[in-house]
């Protein structure tokens, strides 16, 4: 076993005439009453005007910014903690949603058949960049365009998926950040084992409306479990109604644990995941800091905030002139593993101290 790793508009400033050309080159008082009357119309019509051509220069500064386009899976609010990070990357290039950059959100909810629709309305409202947060909207993405760059987050190889040539040489409008976490899957099942090790039959969850993430997946635990010894069963969720089926099931097959699979419906249902471990009493290892904090026993993989903190500096970077193709794929390396203590104690399992050393946090 190896070891784990753990528009903005011009504003008058204040005192100054917001006219000053206008008072000089506009109105001049004559004393013939007609004459009069003639420069005040023409200074009423220039102020109008002014005023008027005010707001549609401030849209125009607006039309000018450009225009990130945002594809993924679950909505912005769900996935605000990212959101968050890929802010953060941007802003630390210099660049500030609302101020010198536009963000525009496409979410499928959830329903993974849109996202090709989603990313053609991207492509025809010509935004300047798609940041595409997942594998299966990466590969939208890819599908719908073959000019506008894209910058993705996966958590698979990407070279494997067919999104870049290589990593060091992506080739084409594609590049991105690969957070390693389809990968780490394996792993989980060997943390598991190591927690609660006399268990012989263990099952893995997977999402198979993400196909091409839930394949890797089965394939390398299912490796990992043959190299361990374990009975290995893979179990199916598509949307939260799934769940309570795959945990009857687990009865049924006399399943002792559990590891969930990654990918962006189940990333986005760690605390909802954990909670459900807990209360069926199933020792279980997730992917993030969300499922141990919703009750499971542990968690251990990539983070995932950090990979969009980076695809924002990648963004920008594409945004300041750099070529996607120029552009070698990055690959996380934060690694982070969590334990629930509590969750230990109520299951009646004796955590190892030398797992508990290697914990980046561990819940009490």
């Amino acid at each position: 076993m190896s070891p784990l790793l753990t528009q903005s508009g011009h504003q008058p400033e204040p005192g100054t005439d917001p006219l000053p050309s206008a008072g000089a080159n506009c109105y001049h008082y004559v004393s013939d009453l007609g004459g009069d009357t003639m420069r005040r119309r023409q200074f009423i019509r220039f102020v109008g005007g002014a005023v008027a051509a005010w707001p549609f220069a401030s849209r125009a500064q607006q039309a000018a910014m450009p225009v990130i386009g945002y594809l993924g899976i679950r909505s912005p609010a769900a996935d605000a903690p990212f959101v968050a990070a890929l802010h953060q990357g941007l802003n630390e290039a210099g660049f500030t949603d609302g101020q010198n950059v536009t963000i525009e959100f496409r979410s499928a909810q959830d329903e993974y058949g849109r996202l090709s629709a989603l990313a053609a309305n991207l492509v025809q409202r010509r935004v300047n960049v798609i940041a595409a947060t997942s594998t299966a909207a990466a590969l939208a993405a890819k599908a719908a365009t073959a000019t506008i760059p894209i910058v993705f987050e996966t958590g698979s190889d990407p070279v494997n998926i067919g999104l870049v040539g290589s990593l060091n040489r992506p080739g084409g409008n594609v590049t991105g950040v690969s957070q390693m976490n389809i990968a780490l899957t394996p792993k989980r099942l060997e943390l598991l084992h190591e927690l609660i090790p006399k268990t012989r039959i263990m099952a893995l969850l997977v999402n198979p409306g993400d196909p091409t993430i839930a394949a890797a997946q089965s394939s390398g635990v299912a490796l990992a479990a043959q190299n361990l010894g374990l009975e290995l069963h893979v179990l199916t969720a598509t949307t939260d109604r799934d769940f309570d089926a795959a945990f009857a099931k687990l009865s049924h097959l006399r399943a002792s644990g559990l590891v969930i699979g990654g990918g962006a419906f189940l990333i986005g249902r760690q605390k909802q995941l954990g909670a459900l471990t807990l209360r069926h009493a199933m020792p279980a290892v997730g992917e993030s800091r969300d499922f141990v904090l919703g009750g499971g026993l542990s968690s251990y993989g990539s983070s995932i905030a950090d990979a969009y903190r980076l695809v924002g500096h990648y963004v920008a970077r594409v945004l300041k002139g750099e070529k996607p193709a120029d552009l070698p794929v990055q690959q996380t390396t934060k690694v982070e593993l969590f334990v629930n203590l509590k969750t230990a104690k109520t299951f009646g399992i004796t955590v190892p101290n030398t797992l508990i050393g290697r914990a980046d946090e561990v819940i009490e």
